[in-house]
């Protein structure tokens, strides 16, 4: 973690994705930017009716205008890689790591070097970039205290992850820069297809073996297993996964890449192979802090052209508290005659789709949202959340609560006269598929139902003699509009020590059948 003066705000680096054919890397490497210049105009309806258009102009003119950074490119010069005595290199600055250069056939070889490669070339931009930036006396800034953020689509975040796990690919000195990673659609675990399942490693077309999870597991240096997402020689919670889930707008190779990777993904990465995990600081295994986004792989409509996609990039780059939430479920009910049929001995499964969409205060999009009709909810059998065999008492596995969002809030947005932080969140448990000795039961099933619905909003306003730090404030949506009234009653994470934040309940409970009880864990951190 950096100790400089202008922490969290440090140098970006942007590592773009793959590219397939000879033409494609021609045509990423024609751009300065390599598509994170590239912004989207969106329709929208607004509160007259009337449906109006939604510019972003993309992650690179966002940074520029609202974090105060600026590119490093002058009279024709990358000053990161050119001698420019005259034009020091700003710290806030936005490098793009080219790597393709050397793949093309105006500026190199045109032959594609291995992933390997691309990581070791990583390493070097880091330390190149140290010695320009701390050579620029207006930076104030010594080697030791030079920090980086990588910032990578698709393919690029395998590169990332490569640099950071393998040794053999990187050093020391710059791996120790590195603050955090965010990461846009990454296949983490590799590319599915429906037809092969993991992209097979003899299929060299355009060196898309890189996606092999065999492939994958040397270069990463992960055992060779079915799950290559595991993070090692960096802390797994400084790596944030942003997600897509929207595969139709998706139109590479006529839309044939979306129909294989089927209707759980972005286009090309499934969900469930979009997100990593590792060792935390006590050793036990925990998942990367992680959003989801109705966006495509990539393409005017695609995830790093996005509002929702910057929001995350910048509140995780440069907020101050993570709040997590987490569902625990203590008893879930079934319908009367369902019940019965349990009682009589018959055999009952049932499973359960958990809905959730958070937002923060004052803003026209959501921050994360999983859905059913998205195929991005979360999804949990009976057995999975109460484990144990049939006919007996079944207690909850705490392991299996469905973690339902990772928000990053930064109280530099926040409202003026009260400093607070605030956000909302929409929770939807759905009514369940029974199934009665192998049969349906349909009976007074509508689809779309849900056994629980709440929006539920969070605020929190600093107070130095409050526990953590922080005075929070939760209610309901129908209760409370756009104004929490109830005082949780927080406790700290860890006894005795406030700076590894602070945790509180809110009650669950839907006493009609079917229905459930149990609490909504949200646990808030210190983030830096």
């Amino acid at each position: 973690m950096a100790t400089n003066s202008q922490h969290p705000y440090h140098p970006i680096i942007y590592v773009r994705g793959f590219a397939a054919t000879q033409g494609e890397i021609e045509e990423t490497v024609a751009d300065p930017y390599m598509g994170f210049n590239v912004g989207s105009t969106k329709s929208r309806v607004a509160w007259t009716g009337d449906v109006k258009r939604f510019y972003f102009e993309s992650p690179l003119v966002r940074l520029m205008s609202d974090h105060k950074y600026e590119d490093v490119f002058v009279d024709g010069d990358d000053l990161v890689a050119a001698e420019r005595n005259n034009h020091p290199v700003p710290y806030r600055s936005i490098i793009i790591y080219r790597y393709y250069d050397e793949a093309s056939k105006d500026f190199g070889t045109g032959e594609t070097p291995p992933i390997e490669h691309f990581a070791k070339g990583l390493d070097q931009l880091i330390l190149r970039l140290r010695d320009k930036v701390c050579a620029n006396k207006a930076n104030n800034m010594t080697a030791a205290d030079f920090r980086v953020h990588l910032v990578a689509h698709s393919m690029g975040g395998l590169v990332c992850r490569a640099f950071l796990q393998n040794t053999k690919l990187g050093s020391a000195t710059a791996r120790s820069a590195v603050d955090k990673v965010f990461t846009y659609a990454t296949p983490h675990n590799g590319i599915d297809m429906r037809i092969v399942r993991n992209i097979p490693g003899w299929l060299s077309f355009g060196d898309v073996n890189n996606f092999n999870r065999e492939k994958m597991a040397a270069y990463l240096d992960v055992p060779r297993d079915d799950d290559v997402s595991l993070v090692k020689n960096f802390p797994p919670e400084r790596i944030f996964n942003l997600v897509g889930t929207n595969p139709r707008d998706y139109n590479v190779a006529g839309g044939i890449s979306a129909w294989a990777a089927g209707d759980a993904s972005d286009g090309l990465v499934r969900i469930e192979n979009a997100t990593t995990h590792g060792p935390g600081f006590d050793g036990k295994d925990v998942a990367s802090p992680r959003a989801f986004v109705h966006r495509s792989h990539s393409g005017h409509y695609g995830i790093v052209n996005s509002e929702e996609g910057y929001q995350n990039l910048t509140r995780f780059l440069f907020g101050t508290l993570r709040v997590d939430g987490i569902l625990d479920v203590d008893d879930i009910t079934l319908p009367m005659e369902v019940q019965k049929a349990l009682k009589d001995g018959k055999t009952i499964r049932a499973s359960y789709q958990f809905e959730i969409a958070a937002s923060v205060r004052g803003c026209q999009w959501q921050i994360t949202r999983r859905e059913v009709r998205e195929n991005s909810a979360i999804f949990r059998s009976y057995g999975q959340l109460f484990p144990g065999r049939d006919g007996t008492e079944r207690k909850p596995d705490r392991a299996m609560s469905p973690h339902l969002f990772s928000v990053f809030l930064d109280p530099k947005k926040s409202v003026k006269t009260s400093k607070s932080v605030s956000f909302a969140f929409d929770l939807k448990v759905l009514v369940p598929d029974y199934e009665v000795d192998g049969v349906l039961f349909m009976k007074r099933h509508y689809e779309g139902g849900f056994i629980f619905r709440q929006l539920i909003l969070v605020e929190a306003f600093p107070d130095e003699k409050a526990l953590g730090g922080w005075r929070v404030k939760y209610g309901y949506q129908d209760i409370n509009p756009g104004k929490p009234g109830v005082d949780a009653d927080v406790r700290l994470l860890s006894k005795g020590d406030a700076s590894q934040g602070f945790v509180f309940n809110i009650p669950i409970e839907q006493k009609t059948r079917p229905g459930l009880r149990g609490a909504l864990r949200i646990e808030a951190r210190p983030w830096s």
